[in-house]
């Protein structure tokens, strides 16, 4: 093989070889990204069942309650103008309270029932994680400009 044959055969090696790990590193990079969306574009169908992502708003007051054993926890997350359920197996964080700021990351059900994984508490009264609180701005926007009905009578 002449020197430039071989020149060329080892930089289409080198291509391919790049190309090959690029692919890999980027399939991973898919596999692991979580998307965060709120309740409402939950309850509006914009999320496929079986998807992994992070819901977050406020713990709708009221909705919090255990099982018998203590383990499982069922409550709503809402973003003030739509919430859906939550069922979580596990120690929640020590400021996980009701009316609080929260971040859920799990999987969406077929039935709509959001089964976290890890739950993530708001660290302060003047912290919300910043998605969450756009979530919930554009929420209360919404209810603005569409003649200010109550969030109950929305669901």
């Amino acid at each position: 093989m002449k020197p430039r044959a071989r020149r060329l055969a080892w930089i289409a090696g080198a291509l391919a070889a790049l190309g090959a790990a690029s692919a890999l590193v980027l399939n991973a990079f898919q596999s692991n990204v979580m998307f965060f969306v709120s309740p409402t574009q939950i309850v509006e169908g914009h999320v496929a069942s079986g998807t992994r992502l992070r819901v977050g708003g406020l713990v709708e007051k009221g909705s919090l309650s255990r099982d018998e054993h203590g383990l499982t926890v069922r409550f709503s997350v809402t973003d003030t103008a739509r919430a859906i359920p939550v069922v979580y197996r596990g120690v929640l964080p020590d400021l996980f309270r009701e009316g609080k700021g929260v971040v859920a990351q799990g999987t969406l059900m077929p039935d709509g029932t959001f089964v976290a994984d890890q739950v993530l508490a708001k660290h302060d009264e003047n912290y919300m994680p910043p998605d969450a609180a756009d979530a919930v701005n554009r929420a209360r926007s919404t209810l603005r400009v569409s003649g200010g009905a109550s969030a109950e009578a929305r669901r």
